[in-house]
């Protein structure tokens, strides 16, 4: 009965709202990237870069703020070269994908050692305030990646700018025909994705933490990717599955379960990132173009 009390109790469910913050981004940012017919793989490392960006630029400034700005440009760095590789070289995007999540791991590992002089965790830095709101207590990243939820669903099904990611997605020869420029807005949109997984990097480290601590995305960019599927590619859905993950990692983290391991209850959110793509991937339908490459006169 203690047990029940604590997962349902409002401090749980708070709690589940921190813990979604970097997927609710994640999978923000790989909805623009998708919709536009580039698989995002990449996440994982966008977040772990974006992590480790936010301590040093918190850390050489003073300024938790200047760490959020370091974050968004790592981000969109490393979404780049995804860009740069995918769409305009035509390269298979899962497998670049799965390079850059290898080299965030290892370039982060080798600057720890080199700017910190550390090989496991940052020294401390100044992180982002906290405010309270609503009598609701966050810090800024969580309260801009809830505001941005319907921000995002209004761009794509109430601004042509949605309708172009959507319909490139979709038929990019058909939205080639009309004037748009496929390749164009693909490269636009994961710049975006980048943007917003180096946010949730930054959640990570200087926003619910204040240090860098070596792989802390810690398949966070894969859950992300399963929100995703699981909220259909959607806007208010991928939030929506983004929080019943943050969910489940709260009652990880914080609920004490008797005669149970506790690495048995950490595993949790990922025990459900399978139980949800198992469940969900075959009818869940991704954009029609999605991962192949567009090649101008092609219909």
């Amino acid at each position: 009965m203690e047990t029940l009390k604590q997962i349902f109790s409002l401090s749980l469910i708070l709690a589940s709202f921190r813990f979604a913050t970097p997927l609710i981004l994640a999978a923000l940012g790989g909805l623009f990237s998708e919709r536009s017919g580039v698989v995002n793989i990449a996440l994982e490392g966008m977040i772990l870069i974006g992590a480790f960006a936010a301590v040093y630029g918190s850390a050489s400034t003073g300024n938790p703020w200047i760490g959020v700005l370091y974050s968004m440009i790592a981000g969109v760095a490393f979404a780049a070269i995804l860009a740069v590789v995918c769409v305009l070289f035509k390269a298979n995007q899962v497998v670049v994908g799965t390079g850059i999540n290898i080299f965030a791991s290892g370039i982060t590992i080798f600057l720890l050692q080199v700017l910190f002089g550390v090989k496991g965790t940052s020294p401390m830095v100044n992180r982002l305030p906290a405010f309270r709101i609503f009598g609701v207590r966050f810090n800024p990243i969580t309260y801009i990646a809830i505001v941005l939820v319907p921000i995002v669903w209004f761009i794509f099904y109430k601004t042509p700018w949605g309708l172009r990611i959507r319909a490139i997605g979709e038929h990019p020869a058909a939205a080639d025909t009309l004037g748009i420029n496929v390749n164009r807005w693909r490269f636009i949109s994961v710049l975006i994705s980048g943007a917003l997984a180096g946010l949730a990097g930054a959640h990570l480290s200087i926003g619910d933490g204040s240090a860098f601590v070596r792989e802390m995305s810690a398949g966070r960019g894969f859950i992300a990717l399963a929100a995703l599927i699981f909220g259909k590619w959607n806007p208010l859905g991928a939030f929506g599955a983004a929080m019943l993950f943050g969910f489940a990692e709260a009652i990880a983290v914080r609920v004490d379960f008797a005669f149970i391991p506790s690495e048995l209850i950490n595993a949790i959110p990922y025990v459900l990132t399978l139980v949800v793509l198992a469940g969900f991937f075959g009818k869940s339908v991704a954009p029609a173009a999605s991962g192949e490459p567009y090649y101008k006169g092609e219909k």
